[in-house]
């Protein structure tokens, strides 16, 4: 593939066998035209209206604006985030995994803990039972290992 410029007198090559442009070269010769972009302007009107556009939102808010008032106040407050909170029910982490999610769902039905934070519960159950599951395979892995080297 063998481009040539328009300015040249037609034998300088504008691109290589690879299709990149040649060291020197350009497929752009005229460079990018000067002055904002399009996107600069629009960012620059945008800032310039900015503080009518605030004392608008702020206006509406202050009349009973819904919208505008929590459009504002989700800017200024910080989010709120959910607290799990202690709790206490019976709980026997020896027992088989099986037996400590019964454990749990039956504190949930019995109102001592909330369904969500038992789902949590029952979650972080499920990720140390796999966790010990893969070192219980890791241990044996390794004996046999053992065993065929000896």
């Amino acid at each position: 593939m063998t481009d040539y410029k328009d300015d040249d007198d037609g034998t300088a090559p504008l691109h290589g066998a690879d299709g990149r442009f040649l060291p020197g070269r350009s497929g752009n010769p005229r460079g990018r035209p000067p002055g904002p972009s399009k996107q600069q302007k629009l960012l620059t009107r945008m800032l310039d209206e900015a503080n009518d556009v605030l004392d608008a939102t702020l206006a509406k808010a202050k009349e009973g604006d819904a919208a505008c008032a929590g459009l504002i106040l989700g800017r200024i407050l910080p989010v709120l985030r959910a607290q799990s909170q202690t709790v206490t029910f019976d709980f026997d982490p020896s027992l088989p995994v099986g037996r400590q999610v019964e454990q749990v769902l039956a504190a949930i039905a019995a109102g001592q803990i909330a369904p969500d934070l038992g789902q949590q519960i029952i979650s972080a159950i499920g990720t140390l039972s796999n966790v010990r599951a893969t070192e219980e395979l890791e241990e044996r892995l390794a004996l046999l290992e053992a065993k065929a080297i000896n």
